[in-house]
């Protein structure tokens, strides 16, 4: 084109923007903004697909856990997040923690 904006351009202008993450405080990375209702979206979605299969409950356990990323509550950094992913999954792998 030859500068003349499309519907297309108009849409992604005006879409939310996304997060720009902030530094840690400890220097271990970056850590997006509180976005309270990005935490209230994926605490609901891990509410709706807990059941009773194991993989449902670790699915929801993930998408819990990631929410806390971006509670303002939370004090916690991706690579914890991923380091308890990990665990819920190793932990699922042997059969449980009784195991």
């Amino acid at each position: 084109m030859t500068g003349e904006r499309s519907s297309e351009d108009d849409a992604e202008s005006t879409s939310t923007p996304t997060p720009t993450p902030t530094p840690a405080a400890d220097g271990g990375g970056y850590q997006p903004d509180p976005d309270p209702e990005r935490v209230e979206f994926l605490r609901e979605i891990a509410d709706d697909v807990r059941g009773e299969t194991s993989e449902s409950k670790q699915l929801a356990n993930i998408l819990y856990r990631t929410s806390d990323l971006y509670d303002e509550d939370e004090d916690t950094t991706p690579e914890e997040i991923v380091r308890n992913v990990k665990f819920i999954l190793e932990v699922t792998e042997q059969g449980g923690l009784g195991r």
